[in-house]
């Protein structure tokens, strides 16, 4: 008998279909939902659909696949990406057969699509440094593998992207005896380009390590300057190129350009903390929160508000970073859910070039209390979520008004509020942020409240 082993993390739109999928093949007796703790109905949905749903204690795929193993009851396990749809028909059957007649103890997928660029860039020629013996496999980050439990139970199972190959490398270290078997043609979501940099970083971290603790004849001196000349000279043509490129960089106002929420800190010059606390604990409707809030700065003239915001310390190297960044050729500006009085303060002060917020109503320079949700944040046919606002909205309409690519895109947020926005651009940043589940999508945290960081990244 076969355990299928789903990981998730907002799979709501596949996950239904992956779990029939397996539960039609008659040797399946249980189908797992290994949970990343998701934000939308993927738990629900699964649990609807007759699966076994586990909320992982740890947020990363690793560590989904390594509790999958653990609540396994059958010795044969299969694990399935969730974002797959529709799979060839005979997967799991082509997966467990070289297992159930004993002739392999691990199986891996390949598939009738062109390998990513993280496989052909980063994993193969890396395997052919430190593990040439592994070039024979065409897709070696494939996450559709099957094997036994009790020699999954021996594994490390990396916490992160490196967990697929780290799995092959640890079963060849063993000994073990790996197949590949052809599945057929797949179509998945491919990764953005904002998670091939964290996907590149971890898979190239995972087969050093790998190369290190097996004592690999490859893991030398030589080979470590054959990488390094490689990735200066790479570095340097990209350098010469990146100057054409039209780029943008957005950042989140609260808590990441001001050391402070400018909401919060009203509530304490103005004693309106316990009503904040109230609105925010029983509102969940994201359009009537912004309304209910803003009524708590009814009465409050222009430059009490302004005040307030000059009051909150600026992160230190702001200025510096922004107009170096603008040399640079970037555009710049701040998406926040406060207040336009506010941004655009705050933008005129570091010399910004946009800024896109509520925006506050005020009659002869006193605040009404009222406040106006601008259409840019507003759910539309071609918004990349589901959320009545969203500030990934707004990064949409400043792409197309400057002309620019996503993936010459930075978005730079500390909340939940920044997660799909740092999800949807070219390159997402957490900027120190208390939040695991935003710094977990993160390419890049940045846990020091300065921003010269951005400037190795931003050439």
């Amino acid at each position: 008998m076969i355990t299928v082993i789903i990981p998730t993390l907002n799979e709501e739109e596949n996950v239904a279909n992956v779990i029939k999928f397996a539960k039609q093949y008659s040797l399946v007796t249980e189908v797992l939902v290994v949970d990343d703790k998701s934000i939308d109905n993927t738990v629900r949905i699964a649990q609807d659909s007759g699966a076994r749903v586990i909320t992982s204690t740890r947020i990363g795929k690793g560590g989904s696949m390594r509790e999958g193993v653990m609540f396994a009851t059958n010795e044969v396990v299969v694990f399935l990406d969730a974002d797959i749809n529709p799979y060839p028909h005979f997967t799991i059957k082509l997966l467990t057969e070289p297992i159930l007649q004993g002739g392999a103890d691990f199986v891996k997928s390949s598939f009738n699509r062109n390998a990513g660029r993280v496989t052909e860039l980063v994993a193969k020629p890396m395997l052919s440094i430190f593990f040439p013996e592994l070039l024979q496999f065409q897709q070696p980050l494939s996450g559709m593998i099957a094997s036994k439990k009790s020699l999954l139970q021996k594994l490390d199972f990396r916490e992160d992207y490196g967990v697929d190959i780290g799995l092959l490398i640890d079963m060849h270290l063993m000994h073990a005896n790996i197949q590949e078997v052809d599945i057929g043609y797949i179509e998945n979501k491919s990764k953005p380009w904002q998670a091939l940099g964290k996907m590149s970083k971890e898979v190239a971290q995972t087969i050093i390590l790998k190369a290190s603790s097996s004592n690999s004849p490859h893991y030398n001196f030589e080979e470590f300057g054959v990488l390094n000349e490689i990735r200066s000279q790479m570095d340097f043509a990209l350098a010469s190129q990146q100057e054409s490129l039209s780029k943008l960089i957005v950042f989140d106002m609260d808590n990441t350009i001001l050391r402070g929420r400018f909401i919060d800190t009203c509530a304490d010059k103005f004693n309106f903390k316990a009503q904040l606390m109230d609105i925010r604990s029983s509102e969940t409707d994201s359009t009537i929160l912004t309304k209910r809030i803003a009524k708590l700065l009814k009465n409050r003239t222009i430059d009490e508000l302004i005040d307030v915001a000059d009051s909150i310390d600026i992160v230190a190297d702001t200025e510096k970073i922004i107009d170096n960044l603008k040399i640079r050729g970037y555009v710049v500006g701040i998406i926040s859910d406060s207040y336009d009085c506010i941004t655009n303060h705050v933008k005129n002060k570091l010399r910004m070039d946009f800024s896109l917020s509520n925006e506050l109503e005020f009659s002869k320079s006193i605040c009404t209390g009222e406040v106006k949700i601008p259409s840019f944040f507003v759910n539309n046919e071609n918004s990349s979520c589901k959320h009545v606002l969203c500030k990934t909205n707004a990064l949409h309409k400043l792409l197309e008004k400057y002309n620019i690519k996503k993936e010459n895109s930075v978005a730079i947020g500390d909340s939940m509020n920044d997660l799909c926005m740092i999800k949807e651009a070219g390159l997402g940043i957490a900027f120190c942020s208390k939040d695991e589940l935003l710094n977990h999508h993160a390419d890049l945290i940045i846990r020091k409240p300065e921003f010269s960081e951005l400037l190795n990244l931003a050439k």
